[in-house]
């Protein structure tokens, strides 16, 4: 069993005068795969250092199985941590680098050797136990890193951006390998990334940060799907959000966003949420991927549809990305299509209603 949990954790520097993290309380699950993911400058490695205890915390707790660790140095926190830069010793060749730790503990040889060779086999790294990192591939030497962690059986294992270093093919290929290894493994990950697109398809949940605050701790469907604020809205979801300045006015019995001389019918669940802002100013949030091409759709008068001046256009395969302007502000729309769009192009753009979103302008809380 390994559960994480801070409590009210504050860390600041320079003597009190820089606060990283103005008050962190989370709790981590046994053997979930947690990450950490947010812009730079944003708390995440702080956060992930603090659990290792590579960092002190300036006040607070932290427990892993419920046992406060604060006063207990990293060697008997029971955890791994595998870093960006791979950290492997130079001079020892993969063999001895991964059985560096075992070795410390003064283990048996003949079990040094198992450990090894068990996660080896896993990793599929056998062939270069006899090399040295600098004759492996940057992938080669993250996997290396890896089997280092796992050989020593820790109740945590923590990444901090491990992937940042490959291009993007070994990326993607080593995100498959290590969400594979979490569940081989049935250990706590707690992975940090800058990666929206690393953070959605490796996490059970995600804690969206900002300015050392959690913005929101929520499954990847929901991030996606309901997201707390503007900031999780915009952070999550390639290409981002795009938010749009509306007014809600009332049609009869229907609710309507109005915007830029177009307006967009509020679906039931939202109206019961927007009756208090009719006639008052709100930020409409349209993922890109909830634009369609009004040629592909069947005309009806309840759809939106509005006529746009193609700024921009990137073919992405089977999708098109638009960009376009409304009201001065650039937005993107990404578009099925059969045919090639060029700048320039008057395209007309269906909005789906069903997936609007809905923001107050002060607060920039998600309403409903």
């Amino acid at each position: 069993m390994a559960t994480i949990k801070f409590k009210d954790v504050v860390k600041s520097f320079d003597n009190g005068k820089v606060t990283v993290i103005p008050d962190l309380s989370l709790e981590i699950k046994d053997k979930e795969f947690v990450v950490l993911v947010g812009p730079s400058g944003c708390g995440k490695s702080t956060t992930l250092r603090m659990i290792a205890g590579l960092e002190d915390i300036s006040s607070g707790e932290i427990y892993i199985d419920d046992k406060k660790v604060n006063n207990i140095p990293p060697k008997d926190r029971d955890i791994a941590m595998v870093f960006q830069s791979y950290a492997l010793y130079p001079h020892m060749t993969v063999y001895k680098n991964m059985a560096f730790a075992l070795k410390l503990k003064k283990l048996p040889k003949k079990e040094i050797d198992e450990k090894v060779m068990w996660a080896a086999k896993i990793l599929e790294i056998e062939p270069y136990l006899e090399r040295k990192p600098k004759a492996l591939s940057g992938g080669q030497r993250q996997r290396v890193a890896l089997g280092r962690a796992m050989v020593r059986n820790p109740k945590v294992f923590l990444l901090d951006e491990p992937l940042s270093n490959l291009d993007a093919k070994l990326r993607t290929e080593m995100r498959s390998q290590i969400t594979m290894l979490h569940k081989r493994l049935q250990t706590t990950f707690v992975y940090v990334t800058h990666d929206q697109t690393e953070a959605m398809t490796m996490a059970d949940r995600i804690v969206v940060m900002d300015k050392g605050v959690i913005q929101q701790f929520d499954t990847p469907q929901m991030l996606y799907n309901e997201p707390a604020n503007m900031f999780v809205a915009g952070f999550i979801g390639s290409p981002r959000m795009n938010f749009i300045n509306s007014g809600i006015v009332k049609d009869g019995e229907k609710l309507k966003a109005r915007f830029s001389g177009y307006e967009l019918t509020v679906s039931k669940e939202k109206a019961e949420y927007l009756a208090d802002y009719i006639g008052k100013e709100v930020i409409l949030g349209i993922r890109p991927e909830h634009f369609i091409a009004a040629e592909e759709i069947t005309p009806s008068k309840d759809k939106c549809i509005i006529t746009v001046n193609t700024e921009i256009a990137e073919m992405m395969g089977s999708e098109t990305n638009i960009y376009f302007d409304l009201d001065g502000k650039q937005n993107i729309a990404q578009i099925k299509t059969g045919r090639k769009i060029n700048p320039g192009d008057r395209i007309r753009l269906s909005v789906d209603e069903d997936h609007a979103h809905f923001f107050d302008p002060v607060t920039t809380a998600a309403i409903g």
